[in-house]
């Protein structure tokens, strides 16, 4: 078992390597080996449904303008990437993020990219991430105008698309602000350009552009109208869903209303929900309008039409942002702001008010039958970006677990296990919470424990997750399999670990030094 175990984790390295090895199936943008362009992000795509079918879904939903014109440029197809467990069957919660509407923004269409890689890479090793394929769905546009990207690839500062009926057929100054273009309160308020040589000219008509016709149509089919149609109708507390459009730049996480400084009626809870998303990217959460006013926009048309929680986050400090700063901080902080929000958006207008939980972990991850383990996680009812405001926290007031089923699955009906505060009693807004699982009744292979906390106004928080492994009796629980918990001495779990790192180490050395010589080219 012991030299399975090494040589997989061997192939494991070798398997990163390949993928990562600079310039062996990509050539990225130039003077930006971090972003790729349109139709390297398509083929990721499309390796991503090939390589796992039963996860992901490539869905021509419409045609960019130059593809929509006849006799004209080749033009692409607008492309959602779909992410779901489809074994699993029924009606599941959605989440929708869009990026790189405008033509420049280099870090949204990555992020979102490698967004889609990290669930499908880490299902089955990440419970979260498996239980949202099971449970939810994730549609990611990953180029919201790839003519408009097309033109930025080549250095242009290109915000629109590339529509050439407005202002000049040739000059970087044609085609219409896709995010002015929304038909919700288009051109209402004097807050886009009706002037077509203008970067923020919202076209002729509400969505004139095909690009945002698709994504109109796209959302009105995926999502229930949640909404009433007047202004100051609230969507219902239940509704479940969220929707991103994810730009370039500000550091900015931003939600409805961008046309008009009034509050909207579920103006609360789409600040409770912006202020925990700011909490992990660490950008500053605020009302859209205070940013910029603007009409027409794809965030008030999601949550104006639609009545979803809708954001739209502004990454980065550049247009062209520098590698460094995308690698090192824009994609870890914006990954797990995603995560939060696919965790979620079954309750997005309630669950982010109940606390956190954190820290999940067992007192062993693989046990034999009969054996009691320990449950243990940090429930946190204040985790939110405060500076912009404070948001109302809590005490703690519960815990719960459930084993293989979360809460909203009815049949069979899930059993709630209460967990109790390590500290003998509930009343800090962060507890340490644990609980014994006997492992009796379980039967042999994995298992997912469930786990979530109220606050002292009955809020409960979205669920977290953990895989216990369960063998047979006197298998020797934490022995075999490839785990090093529980090792006894004398058999080099050291040495192995240290000869992994040392094959790390070479290899990611290897790969900075062809970035470099392909950087030299």
């Amino acid at each position: 078992m012991k030299i399975v175990c090494i040589f997989t984790g061997y192939l494991c390295l070798l398997a990163v390597f390949c993928l990562i090895l600079p310039g062996s199936a990509t050539a990225t943008i130039p003077g930006y080996s971090c972003y790729l362009t349109v139709e390297e992000t398509y083929s990721v795509a499309s390796s991503i449904t090939a390589q796992y079918p039963d996860l992901a879904s490539w869905t021509d939903v419409g045609d960019s303008w130059e593809k929509s014109e006849i006799g004209g440029n080749p033009g692409y197809d607008l492309m959602v990437l779909s992410l779901t467990n489809s074994a699993i069957a029924g009606t599941k919660p959605a989440m929708f993020v869009m990026s790189s509407a405008s033509g420049r923004d280099y870090a949204p269409a990555e992020l979102n990219t490698r967004f889609a890689q990290y669930l499908v890479e880490q299902y089955g090793v990440d419970p979260d991430v498996t239980w949202i394929l099971d449970y939810h769905e994730i549609h990611l546009l990953l180029q919201a105008n790839p003519d408009g990207r097309k033109q930025a690839e080549g250095g242009l500062s290109w915000a629109k698309n590339t529509n050439e009926n407005y202002c000049d057929p040739t000059p970087s100054s044609r085609g219409s602000n896709l995010d002015n273009n929304f038909s919700f309160q288009w051109g209402c308020c004097g807050e886009s350009s009706g002037s077509e040589c203008d970067n923020n000219y919202r076209g002729p008509s509400p969505s004139s552009e095909p690009e945002v016709q698709a994504i109109q149509n796209y959302l009105g089919a995926l999502f229930a109208d949640q909404k009433g149609a007047a202004l100051d109708s609230p969507a219902p507390v239940e509704t479940a869903g969220i929707f991103i459009d994810l730009q370039s730049y500000g550091g900015s996480v931003l939600w409805p209303w961008a046309f008009s400084s009034s509050v909207p009626p579920n103006g609360t809870a789409l600040q409770t929900l912006g202020r925990k998303l700011g909490a992990f990217n660490r950008y500053t959460p605020d009302q859209a309008v205070e940013l910029n006013p603007e009409d027409g926009t794809s965030v008030d048309f999601a949550y104006g039409e639609l009545g979803l929680p809708s954001y739209r986050v502004e990454l980065g400090t550049a247009f062209f942002e520098n590698c460094s700063a995308f690698e090192n901080t824009i994609l870890p902080d914006n990954i797990d702001a995603l995560l939060f929000a696919a965790r979620a958006l079954r309750e997005p207008y309630m669950s982010p008010l109940g606390p956190e939980a954190i820290n999940v972990s067992l007192s062993a991850a693989q046990v034999s039958q009969g054996e009691t383990i320990t449950l243990t996680a940090t429930m946190d009812d204040a985790r939110f970006n405060t500076s912009n405001g404070a948001e109302p926290i809590q005490s703690i007031a519960a815990a719960q677990y459930y084993i293989d089923a979360p809460s909203w699955v009815s049949s069979p009906a899930p059993v709630a296990w209460s967990m109790s505060a390590a500290d003998g009693s509930f009343d800090s807004t962060s507890e340490i919470v644990q609980a014994q699982i006997d492992s009796s009744g379980l039967g042999t292979g994995r298992h997912t424990i469930f786990l979530n906390g109220k606050d002292g106004d009955d809020n409960w928080g979205p669920m977290a997750a953990v895989f216990l492994e369960v063998t047979e009796p006197g298998s020797g629980g934490n022995g075999g399999g490839c785990s090093t918990i529980g090792t006894a001495p004398g058999e080099n779990s050291w040495t192995d670990m240290i000869w992994f790192a040392l094959l790390a180490t070479v290899l990611l050395f290897i790969r900075s030094e062809m970035v470099k010589g392909k950087s030299r080219t």
